[in-house]
C-alpha cells in the first residue's frame, strides 16, 4: 500500500509544477488519445520514450514511478500471459513441451516450498516470483527423465508476442500518465481546473461543480485511505497479526479485521468533510468566489502546441499505415 502514489502531491519547482492545471488535464487527454491511436510495438516504444523525457525534464525521478507502478504487476502479467498464449497468428517464436514426470513433480514442489519460505527475505519480490516461475517452465521443458504424468504443448508466436509488449507498455504509458498529474497538481488547483474544463457541460444542465468535486476528492482520499489502512495494518501486526502468513480461512478473517476499521474511519472523514463544507457555508449549485484563480502562461500553449503536434503526427502515420 505504501507502494500506491496517484492521489499524492509531491512539491517540486520543475515546468509542470508552473503549468496551469487546465492545460495539465488537455495535455493528458491529448497524449493519452496518442496512445490509443498507435497500433505499432516501434510507435508505442516512441511514446514511451516521450513520456521518459517528460519525466527527465519534469524532475520526477522514474523509480519513483516505477513503485507506483507495483500494485499493477499482477494485471500486467496476467495481460502479458494472456496475449502470449491465447493469439496464434504470425511467425512461431518458440515451441516447447512441458512435460510432468514422477520425477519433476517431487522437485518442482520443493521450488515452491523453498520460494515461499524464502520470499519475505528478497527485497524484489515480484521479480523473484517471475525468476521462479521461469525455472519450473525451464525445468519441464529441459528434464523429462521417468514416467510421463502429462504432457502439454507450448507456443509463442511473433503476433502474441508483440501484442503483449504493445499492451503491457500501453498500460504503463497510461498510469505513468495520470500518475504524473497528479503528483505535479495540488487537489484545490486540479479541482479549480476539472471545474472550468467541464464548465460547457453547463449547457445540457450538467453540474460541472459537483463532478470536478467528486473527481478531486476521490483522488485525495486516496492516499488519505491508503495511510489509514497502513496504519492499522502495523498497529494489528504488534499485537501479532501477520497478513503474509497463515491458512486461506485466517487471511479472510485478517482482511475482515483490516476493513471494519477502515469503513469507520471513512464515515469519520467523511461526516468531518460534510461538517467543514458546511461551516464554509458550501451549497452546491450556488455561485462561488475563489481565493486563487488560474493562470494561463506561455509554457502551458507550447505544451498544448506540442501534444497537438504529437497527436496529429499519430493520426498521420495511422492512417499512412
Amino acid at each position: 500500500m505504501k507502494n500506491i502514489i496517484i492521489g499524492q502531491f509531491i512539491p517540486g519547482t520543475s515546468f509542470l509544477y508552473k503549468m496551469d492545471p487546465r492545460s495539465k488535464i488537455i495535455a493528458l487527454m491529448l497524449l493519452m488519445v496518442s496512445t490509443f491511436i498507435l497500433s505499432s510495438v516501434s510507435h508505442i516504444l516512441i511514446m514511451l520514450g516521450v513520456v521518459l523525457v517528460i519525466l527527465k525534464i519534469g524532475g520526477i525521478p522514474v523509480t519513483r514511478i516505477a513503485r507506483g507502478l507495483k500494485p499493477i504487476m499482477i494485471l500486467l502479467l496476467f495481460t502479458f500471459t494472456f496475449q502470449i498464449i491465447f493469439i496464434k497468428t504470425g511467425n512461431l517464436v518458440f515451441d516447447t513441451d512441458l512435460t510432468l514426470t514422477y520425477i519433476t513433480l517431487p522437485i518442482i514442489l520443493l521450488i515452491v516450498i523453498f520460494w515461499y519460505f524464502t520470499k519475505r527475505y528478497t527485497r524484489f519480490k515480484f521479480l523473484y516470483l517471475l525468476i521462479t516461475v521461469f525455472g519450473i517452465l525451464t525445468l519441464l521443458s529441459l528434464y523429462n527423465p521417468g514416467s510421463i504424468i502429462s504432457s502439454s504443448h507450448l507456443e509463442i508466436y511473433q503476433d502474441g508476442l508483440e501484442g503483449a509488449f504493445f499492451i503491457m507498455i500501453r498500460l504503463i504509458i497510461i498510469v505513468t500518465l495520470s500518475t504524473i498529474l497528479t503528483l505535479t497538481t495540488k487537489p484545490t488547483d486540479l479541482n479549480l481546473g476539472l471545474e472550468k474544463i467541464l464548465k460547457p457541460l453547463g449547457i445540457i444542465r450538467i453540474n460541472a461543480e459537483e463532478i470536478a468535486m467528486i473527481i478531486s476528492i476521490a483522488l485525495r482520499y486516496i492516499p488519505t485511505l491508503l495511510d489509514e489502512a497502513n496504519k492499522i495494518m502495523l498497529a494489528q501486526a504488534s499485537r501479532g497479526v501477520d497478513f503474509s502468513e497463515g491458512k486461506f480461512k485466517d487471511k479472510i478473517m485478517q482482511i475482515i479485521s483490516l476493513l471494519v476499521p477502515m469503513f469507520i474511519i471513512s464515515f469519520k472523514r467523511s461526516d468531518d468533510l460534510a461538517n467543514a463544507m458546511e461551516a464554509r457555508s458550501f451549497v452546491p449549485g450556488k455561485r462561488r468566489t475563489r481565493l486563487h484563480t488560474l493562470s494561463w502562461h506561455n509554457i502551458d500553449t507550447s505544451v498544448i502546441v506540442f501534444c497537438v503536434l504529437v497527436l496529429a503526427s499519430v493520426i498521420t502515420v495511422r492512417i499512412m499505415l
